[in-house]
């Protein structure tokens, strides 16, 4: 029996020697047409804000145009900011400004690239209404019909001059407290939702918390002066880059017209935010003024993919101040695709019962991220595991490809496997 099964013995032996040759020897993945050689360890890739791991099944490594990062090597981010009084950045002036307070605001990173007295508490006025506008949107359907209290009627200010009984949708009070700047409109909301302005106004505060705002703090859904309504242009941004991400508003602070009512009803009203027709990629978002806030305007523009946030709060100029602002973000920030789907595409062993078979692995999603023009390519590394096991599915994640300035991570996408690979039975060497 034992002469009969040589054979078999000389083959397994045989398939454990190939395999640990391949698992020890130097790998070679491709990406493109260009090749990218690991030896079997991590090599000299210290960065320690990288998260890579140089445990036994992983390889971390920069590709063939990156230099190898060090703990050593100094930070570079893709953006910094300015608090406004600063010089020049890459010959573009830092915008002087008419507002008491002022920042522009990238909600894609976080940063704020434009800062003047961003943390003074101000009084906001009509830029109140964005966060009613979001609390109201997330508690209501577009569509649902809303009967008017009369606890809502005859507010100062600016009006839709509702009635007691009349009947609007949700979206349409919106429109008329966003575009028209409504007070009655905001009464009417929060009413709605809230059951009377009190109890709507703590419902705001506990949304601004959620954000994780510390300054602000609302008496009322329309912005009309309160000895505590406040916020800072810092928050503001912040609350407008919340409410960017409904879908609901988002459409509606681009309109610069719209239509509600039925029947004799029926107006059009046209926004307030001069922005729109002045500024060329503008959103949004919303004006404000009462003679103690002075003018308030919050500003949203959208160029090639690259979205800015501005905020003044007590600005006479408030038109100009925004343009300037914006042109010096646009001037100095771009949106970079660093690696457009199927671009990173490497080859991995998976070891499928008695043998080893290859597939492929690539990202299958785009990755785009904000960066200074003219600034160089950040670093790409790649974390692949050695090898892999059956069953892969396509669609499995078994790398990562992660770019990097300095110690900063500021992008990575998943590395994908491109094909099913099924798991084989396990033969027995030693059965007839």
């Amino acid at each position: 029996m034992f002469y009969d099964n040589r054979w078999k013995i000389a083959a397994f032996i045989l398939f454990l020697i190939t395999l640990i040759s391949a698992l020890t020897a130097t790998a070679v993945y491709a990406s493109g047409s260009a090749a990218h050689t690991r030896a079997g360890g991590i090599g000299g890739f210290t960065a320690g804000a990288l998260p890579c791991s140089a445990d036994d099944n992983a390889f971390c490594g920069a590709n063939d145009n990156a230099t190898v990062l060090t703990s050593g090597t100094e930070a570079a981010t893709c953006s910094d900011k300015s608090d406004g009084t600063a010089l020049s950045v890459g010959g573009t002036a830092v915008p002087a400004v008419s507002a008491k307070a002022a920042v522009l605001y990238i909600p894609e990173t976080g940063d704020f690239i434009y800062e003047k007295r961003a943390d003074d508490v101000l009084p906001m006025a009509s830029t109140t209404k964005i966060m009613t506008a979001l609390v109201a949107a997330e508690r209501l359907s577009p569509d649902e019909k809303i009967k008017i209290d009369g606890r809502a009627v005859g507010i100062e200010g600016s009006s839709l001059y509702l009635t007691a009984s009349d009947s609007y949708t949700a979206r349409e009070l919106i429109e008329g407290m966003l575009l028209a700047s409504a007070n009655d409109a905001a009464a009417a909301l929060a009413i709605a939702v809230g059951g009377d302005i009190p109890a709507f106004a703590e419902m705001m505060n506990e949304r601004a918390r959620e954000i994780g705002l510390s300054a602000t703090h609302f008496e009322n859904p329309h912005g009309l002066d309160g000895e505590s309504h406040r916020t800072t242009a810092r928050e503001l941004a912040l609350i407008a880059a919340e409410a960017m991400e409904n879908d609901l508003l988002r459409e509606i602070f681009r309109e610069k017209s719209a239509v509600i009512g039925e029947g004799e009803g029926r107006r059009t009203l046209t926004n307030h935010n001069k922005m729109l027709r002045m500024y060329d990629g503008c959103t949004g978002v919303k004006t404000g003024f009462t003679k103690k806030s002075g003018r308030c305007l919050v500003t949203a523009a959208e160029r090639e993919e690259l979205t800015l946030i501005g905020v003044t709060l007590s600005a006479p100029d408030d038109w100009d101040d925004h343009t300037k602002m914006l042109d010096y973000g646009f001037s100095l920030y771009e949106k970079r695709t660093l690696a457009a789907a199927g671009d990173i595409s490497y080859t991995l062993p998976v070891i499928r019962g008695g043998e080893v078979v290859n597939i492929t692995v690539r990202n299958t999603e785009d990755l785009s991220v904000v960066c200074k023009k003219g600034e160089a390519e950040p670093e790409k590394h790649i974390r692949l595991t050695r090898y892999t096991a059956a069953p892969v599915r396509c669609g499995d994640v078994l790398g990562e490809a992660i770019f990097t300035r300095g110690d900063r991570v500021i992008g990575s996408v998943k590395l994908r496997a491109a094909e099913d690979v099924a798991a084989e039975e396990r033969k027995h060497w030693f059965r007839r």
